[in-house]
């Protein structure tokens, strides 16, 4: 069963999606840095809000951001050669140290439960209380460290839910957008933050996935690409758009994705998928199926655009907990009244006056939403499912750390 908050309400299809795509503005992410910094919080919380943020300069910025990003990797692949700057060498070494965490950090004996390990809630506890001095050591971003830590703090999951989705996934983007708007990146860095520092983060998140079963945030069926992510699969489209031999189909053949997936994300991520899920891909994740049919890779590369717009950006579940600030600043409308907690990720919020708690776990509901398009139903994550099907003590994640799962039979 895939299950992902990529795609929250399961509509549209992919010829919908990957059809008539529009290219967004992009917007300059250098431009007015703020002289003042501030921790940011939630703000989008009604539908009100999400449609005025549709139309913001922050979500141009944001989208415009990915747009560069994904030009930029356009034809290369993640052996090619391009330029590393200082920063990025920080950025990489810094999650490389996240990474060393999870060896240290053993997941605990928890054998007959396929949900989170609550082994995660010590590595997260870990990663915010030194998210801003390890920032401050990486790129000394001066007093902009704060709102950047909380940036990264939200970029692997949620404490309290021990679950992942392409909303934590957004606020890693994020992260690197505000290092530009600071001036600690520029536009030359674009092919090393996303071959380089963003690979890396998928490197981190696999991690964390395989050794502390991860669940994936929605519960909205299969009609997504992929349990955890979204931008591995458009960059990773752009990264093939030019490619002579290898089609979009290409992902249903097994020698293909043995030989490219170390080049090439998309097809790295296809290869993930098959480690933990068996059947074909049309059965557990359809979507991925459906945009096989489209006859080249630049048409799904510029069409990954729309489709980030409209199941991330344009989907409350999601956007409801993007957390905005100085840096990345967006106003909500003005009757917009509701209690920001501190780690901006679906707990400690009130209700609208009279307003009950529908999943009865006090987790954060937007004003008109009812259970379970908010927080949804608890998924077990597919890695633990595999991993428990495997004996001995080379098992993976609780009884061996980051092991190679065998499939799980889809039924």
């Amino acid at each position: 069963m895939a299950v992902t908050s990529a795609s929250q309400d399961g509509n549209g299809s992919a010829e919908e999606h990957l059809s008539d795509s529009t290219s967004t503005p992009l917007v300059s992410s250098s431009s007015t840095t703020p002289t003042s910094f501030r921790i940011p919080t939630r703000v989008i919380l009604t539908p009100a809000d999400l449609e005025l943020f549709q139309t913001s300069p922050a979500h141009d910025a944001l989208l415009g951001f990915i747009e560069e990003l994904s030009a930029s990797a356009r034809g290369k692949t993640l052996r090619s050669e391009y330029e590393r700057s200082k920063t990025v060498n920080a950025l990489v070494s810094l999650l490389d140290r996240l990474d060393e965490w999870t060896k240290e950090i053993k997941p605990e004996e928890n054998e007959k439960s396929r949900f989170g390990n609550p082994a995660f809630q010590t590595w997260h506890d870990r990663l915010s209380s030194q998210a801003q001095t390890l920032i401050e050591e990486a790129i000394e971003p001066g007093p902009a460290a704060p709102e950047l830590a909380a940036y990264l703090i939200n970029s692997f999951g949620n404490r309290k839910r021990i679950d992942y989705g392409t909303g934590h996934e957004a606020h890693f983007i994020t992260f690197l957008w505000c290092l530009q708007k600071l001036g600690c990146l520029t536009d030359s860095d674009h092919p090393a933050l996303v071959l380089a520092v963003f690979w890396r983060y998928i490197g981190v998140m696999r991690s964390l996935q395989f050794t502390y079963w991860l669940e994936p945030a929605g519960s909205h069926g299969v009609w997504g690409l992929d349990d955890y992510h979204f931008l591995p699969f458009l960059f990773g489209a752009s990264q093939l758009a030019d490619h002579k031999h290898i089609r979009p189909k290409a992902i249903h053949d097994p020698d293909i994705i043995e030989q490219f997936s170390p080049d090439y994300m998309y097809l790295a991520c296809i290869q993930f998928i098959n480690s933990v899920k068996s059947a074909s891909l049309r059965w557990h994740s359809p979507m991925l199926d459906d945009i096989s049919g489209v006859k080249t890779w630049a048409k799904i590369a510029s069409g990954m655009i729309k489709m980030y717009n409209a199941e991330v950006l344009n989907k409350l579940p999601i956007m409801q907990h993007f957390l905005f600030g100085s840096l990345l600043e967006f106003r909500a409308a003005e009757n917009n009244t509701a209690t920001c907690c501190d780690d901006g990720m679906h707990e400690g919020h009130t209700h609208s006056a009279g307003e009950v708690d529908p999943c009865g776990e006090g987790h954060v509901h937007a004003f008109g939403q009812e259970f379970p398009d908010c927080c949804g139903i608890r998924v077990p994550s597919a890695i633990a499912a595999a991993a428990a099907k495997r004996q001995g003590p080379d098992a993976g994640g609780m009884m061996g750390g980051v092991g190679r799962p065998r499939p799980l039979p889809f039924d």
